[in-house]
């Protein structure tokens, strides 16, 4: 169990497509050591997800944890730590919303970006079963994020406006309600 370091945009690994993590590697110490560093460091970080690409891992293997409460996107449902392994996200309705977000990988800004809001998300959970949930709302905005950097993305490729890329202390002063 360590805190590993976040690569940060602009390092080539963010870009790559990460390998499926194989069936074989699902339970064993190597791939719990690898969660266990994985939540360390998304506590450290404070993040609410971290796919395994961010800490220069090539694997499709994301955790989200979400401590639910008020949040500057209203009143939001706790969801427990939760690794995904080799996630695939279907598009229920294409209907979008937009919310600003923020990565870790992206230290210090934030960029509005609209997605999707209503997804169904198929993975295999770390005792290898095959799992499914359907999200809605900022949890499917959640889920879409993390799991991008499982194909090379960053949220900034998803946005629209590049006026609505901006830093955090000014999203803070003029973007935000008093």
């Amino acid at each position: 169990m360590a805190v590993r370091k976040i690569i940060r945009m602009g390092h080539p690994h963010l870009r790559q497509v990460a390998e499926p993590v194989p069936k074989e590697l699902i339970g064993t110490p190597e791939l719990s050591r690898l969660l266990d560093d994985m939540v360390d460091t998304l506590h450290d970080y404070g993040g609410i997800g971290l796919a395994a690409p961010q800490i220069d891992e090539n694997l499709r293997l994301a955790i989200i944890e979400i401590p639910g409460g008020e949040s500057r996107y209203g009143e939001i449902d706790a969801m427990p730590l939760t690794a995904f392994i080799n996630p695939v996200v279907t598009v229920n309705d294409p209907a979008t919303t937009g919310y600003w977000e923020g990565c870790l990988s992206v230290p210090g800004l934030r960029g509005f970006v609209e997605r999707p809001q209503d997804v169904t998300v198929s993975y295999t959970s770390i005792e290898g079963q095959a799992e499914e949930l359907t999200l809605t709302g900022f949890w499917a905005t959640v889920f879409q994020h993390e799991f991008d950097h499982l194909d090379g993305y960053l949220y900034i490729d998803r946005m629209q406006d590049s006026q609505r890329f901006v830093f955090e202390e000014e999203f803070a002063r003029y973007w935000t309600e008093p």
